[in-house]
């Protein structure tokens, strides 16, 4: 089976104005949407900005996989009016993501104009918090047929990848909250990988200094702090951490 990690979902009701801000810092691409849709797209080539959803060329063999194996696994196919709509599953701990195939007729524009060929500035991993992960990590290798990835000896995480974006089930303790806000399981950062991090970073002082509505929002304070150091030892994949302008944790690194 050939599967894609093909979106992410940001929900917010400052859509427009997080649009404007992935596209001027990492030159994401709008999909052309009707008048009115309420969201917006924004793509790398490789991977639309809106849900967390996997691609297959095959859906009904992902069902019988999960009838087989997983039959606490539902699934529901989303009315064809959802600009962002195809089939919305889970995994057996809960974490809801969207399933598409590339014929399917409630798909929505974006996952059509992207070509394939990730911009220099693109997604590289999604962090998912998870109870169970190295059971999570079973069901998406089994399910989807991802690939398993190498990961240091007390690395708590699991990853898997389809061959160009990286799945990080990292394990989801409410203790690891002390001191903060607690962030329920679900889809915890999304990661980039840019050129250079030096070069992204002047690119965010430029651009929040021309337009602040565009400014990373700050981790201050004595909550934020705890929040920034639990995001740097949570995953050691980036070597730069923020938050977009509306509070979603990013986690920046270059080759």
């Amino acid at each position: 089976m050939s599967a894609q990690i093909n979106h992410v979902a940001i929900v917010s009701d400052n859509y427009a104005q997080l649009a404007k801000f992935y596209e001027a810092l990492f030159g994401m691409k709008s999909s052309n949407l009707q008048p009115g849709a309420p969201a917006m797209t924004v793509g790398d080539g490789y991977v639309g900005l809106n849900h967390f959803g996997i691609q297959v060329d095959d859906v009904e063999t992902v069902f019988e996989r999960m009838r087989k194996n997983y039959p606490m696994v539902k699934w529901l196919k989303r009315p064809s009016n959802r600009p962002f709509a195809g089939i919305t599953t889970h995994d057996p701990d809960g974490n809801v993501f969207d399933l598409s195939q590339k014929d399917m007729t409630n798909r929505a524009a974006i996952y059509v104009e992207n070509d394939g060929r990730a911009n220099a500035r693109h997604i590289d991993h999604i962090g998912v918090r998870t109870m169970h992960s190295a059971e999570m990590a079973r069901f998406y290798r089994d399910v989807f047929e991802l690939t398993p990835k190498n990961k240091g000896a007390n690395d708590p995480n699991e990853y898997l990848t389809d061959g160009h974006v990286t799945l990080v089930l990292m394990p989801w303790d409410i203790t690891a909250y002390e001191g903060t806000g607690i962030i329920t399981q679900g889809m915890d950062h999304i990661g980039f990988k840019v050129e250079s991090v030096d070069a992204f970073k002047a690119d965010v002082d430029r651009i929040a200094a021309s337009n602040p509505r565009l400014a990373p929002a700050p981790m201050t304070g004595p909550e934020g702090r705890k929040l920034e150091a639990l995001f740097r030892r949570s995953c050691p994949l980036g070597q730069h951490q923020m938050a977009d302008c509306d509070g979603t944790l990013i986690d920046v690194r270059a080759d």
